[in-house]
């Protein structure tokens, strides 16, 4: 998760600066894109997904608060989501990031409800 601040304004509300700028980091990240859609809402604000083999990138901006929030979210450990991070910060002309990680599923949860399921069937 990914939250830049003080972004230059203009490019907060500018959805082919915002395509262009998603499109490259998923490409910095190298993740296998699949497909896109984004949206420009009224008066201001855009929001944006980049489907990805290896999940997906979401993007929100609020131009009103020099602000724009971006998730990564992937299944992929070999994903260079940092380098996109930094691509983001520097073409946003963000003043502060923050970055976060955040683990989604447990496997070993998964595979020992699989099982359970499994004995039940038995």
């Amino acid at each position: 998760m990914l939250e830049l601040y003080g972004c230059k304004n203009e490019h907060l509300n500018d959805i082919e600066f915002i395509k262009t700028a998603l499109l490259k980091a998923a490409e910095i990240a190298k993740a296998t894109i699949v497909q896109q859609y984004f949206h420009q809402f009224s008066p201001y604000g855009i929001s944006g997904t980049v489907v990805i083999t290896e999940s997906h990138i979401n993007i929100h901006t609020w131009p009103e608060h020099d602000f724009a929030a971006i998730d990564f979210f992937t299944c992929n450990d070999d994903m260079e989501v940092e380098k996109a991070c930094a691509y983001l910060k520097e073409v946003f002309e963000a003043v502060e990031q923050k970055m976060e990680g955040h683990d989604r599923g447990s496997m070993l949860r998964v595979r020992r409800l699989l099982e359970q399921r499994r004995e039940l069937k038995v």
